[in-house]
């Protein structure tokens, strides 16, 4: 682990960097999954939202 000795004797320890790389675009099954997704927790939060009203209304 790397330390370093500052003014006064006192240890000062700096965490390990991670390596930096660059990241891959989504391929096209990525990118359709990606919508598939968004388009299943639409419908998700849309009922969610329909019972709310629903049950708010009904008491």
């Amino acid at each position: 682990m790397p330390y370093t000795t500052e003014e006064g004797g006192r240890l000062n320890n700096f965490a390990v960097e991670p390596k930096v790389y660059q990241a891959d675009p989504p391929t096209k099954s990525q990118q359709r999954n990606y919508i598939i997704l968004g388009v299943v927790a639409f419908f998700l939060i849309a009922g969610l939202l329909a019972v709310a009203v629903y049950a708010s209304k009904v008491g």
